[in-house]
């Protein structure tokens, strides 16, 4: 496929009316090589590949680019530092559009497949098909992998990892409380009933009453039982533990109006409207404080949070726990992750596709893993060896194997975004779902009109040609 993409047609999907000097923002800087140049491969004779935005963590990149240009000597590796002022997103259209595209891309799940039908990104599976550990059928994680990868038949990009929300929580706390914490084991999940009525006892004011004493203050708290952020992934998480999706697989609908997503969704917002047991957004604000903060300070006994939140979370005062989320009917957790991608017009794919691999390896993605930021997309990190050697203390506590091995690959479930999808979001779903965690309205009086409206969009938007 090579498609061009038309400046009015960027400018629709991007939603931002970028004039001429913001093009020229967008140009990418002198690029400034990091890692030795060896003296039997002068600069000059380097094929130079960028890179648009930051694969991993700023601090690890040079250790990694120097790797990459020792095993790919020919090969110089590029970043193309994010345009201050616009999004990532935003950059690599407007480069593209200006006819300098970067040659490879970190592209976000929720556009993936929006940028493919636009051809912005160039069709891999030749190269995953003609690699022969990428085409091996036991290397990734299935059907997660293809789930995600494959649009209308075509890899356009490969997943960088997995992420996934569990429970977090301040392991001291549950030991002043002489409380058992939940489990890592999705097999001994709580089901919500049981959650709720833990939640309830975990919340407490500062008279020491908890949701539903008579002289309970909500106004004047001590703790919360649970803080569970109202986003497209805890929610997604929710969902999927309620036996429904958040959109059709099949035909890319989105189905938020099913019954059982609608009650999952609603068993978030009443957490905080109905039960007492989560904060309101506003003490929220008042507090100032993200997750980590309000469980080393115990104002939230149990925090909702990505995996990637390990990464900063495992040396709180009192010792960080994890646990599975609670199962609505069945376990249940949402996967994502960014991709890594070749762009569509890349002077040399050859090599950028080296770049690409060398991003999805196993020696990449278990740097990640062993900090706590990643969880693996890959088997061989699977292993019971592999798995003794990176998941350990103290960034991992005990038992986390059991996310990486059994919840996120057996009850995990990845979030398909059609093309068009971010739109409909912001224009029908969006709205009513501040609605909902409000309190102003209830997701089965909301949702099926929304619904509609987002499916509608969707379709309009991908029937618009694309050039």
């Amino acid at each position: 496929m090579n498609r061009q993409l038309s400046r009015r047609r960027f400018l629709h999907y991007s939603g931002a009316a970028l004039g001429t000097a913001a093009l020229a923002a967008c140009q990418p800087a002198a690029p400034a090589a990091t890692g030795e140049m060896s003296e039997e491969q002068p600069a000059a004779e380097r094929v130079q590949i960028e890179f648009l935005g930051m694969p991993g963590s700023p601090e690890l990149i040079p250790e990694e680019q120097e790797l990459f240009h020792d095993e790919n000597p020919n090969i110089e590796w590029v970043l193309v530092q994010q345009a201050q002022g616009t999004s990532r997103l935003e950059q690599l259209m407007a480069l593209v559009v200006a006819g300098t595209p970067p040659d490879t891309s970190r592209v976000e799940s929720d556009v993936y497949r929006t940028f493919a039908h636009l051809g912005l990104l160039l069709p891999i599976t030749s190269y995953i098909e003609a690699d022969p550990e990428f085409s091996a059928p036991d290397y990734w994680i299935q059907p997660q992998e293809d789930d995600r990868q494959v649009y209308q038949g075509e890899s356009y990009g490969i997943g960088s990892c997995w992420v996934a929300p569990h429970f977090y929580y301040n392991v001291s706390l549950f030991e002043e409380l002489g409380v058992e914490p939940p489990s890592n084991d999705p097999e001994e999940a709580w089901g919500w009933d049981d959650f709720l009525a833990m939640a309830t006892e975990l919340t407490v004011d500062v008279n020491g009453n908890h949701p539903g004493d008579a002289d309970f203050d909500a106004n004047n708290m001590e703790r919360w039982g649970v803080n569970w952020p109202t986003w497209w992934i805890p929610l997604h998480a929710a969902v999927q533990s309620n036996g429904s999706d958040w959109i059709d697989a099949e035909s890319e609908k989105l189905v938020l109006d099913s019954p059982e997503a609608m009650q999952a969704l609603q068993n978030i917002a009443d957490l905080r409207i109905a039960h007492g047991v989560m904060p309101r957004t506003e003490a929220l604000q008042a507090l100032g404080m993200g997750g980590t903060q309000l469980l080393e300070t115990k104002k939230v006994a149990l925090q909702v949070d990505g995996s990637w939140a390990l990464s900063w979370s495992w040396g709180i005062e009192g010792g960080i726990g994890t646990a599975v989320l609670p199962a609505m009917q069945r376990p249940g957790t949402d996967m994502q992750a960014h991709f890594v991608t070749v762009v569509q017009d890349a002077e040399n794919p050859d090599e950028a596709w080296e770049l690409i691999r060398f991003l999805s390896s196993p020696w990449y993605q278990e740097r990640y893993c062993r900090s706590g930021l990643w969880l693996p997309s890959q088997n061989a990190l699977m292993t019971e060896d592999s798995i003794a050697d990176w998941c350990v203390e103290p960034e991992h506590p005990p038992g986390y194997e059991l996310i990486v091995t059994e919840y996120a690959p057996n009850y995990g479930h990845y979030l398909t975004m059609p093309v068009g999808y971010v739109k409909a979001a912001e224009t029908a779903i969006n709205p009513v779902f501040s609605q909902i965690f409000n309190g102003e309205a209830r997701a089965e009086d909301v949702l099926p009109a929304a619904v509609a409206e987002a499916n509608q969009i969707m379709e309009t938007e991908q029937a618009r040609p694309t050039s």
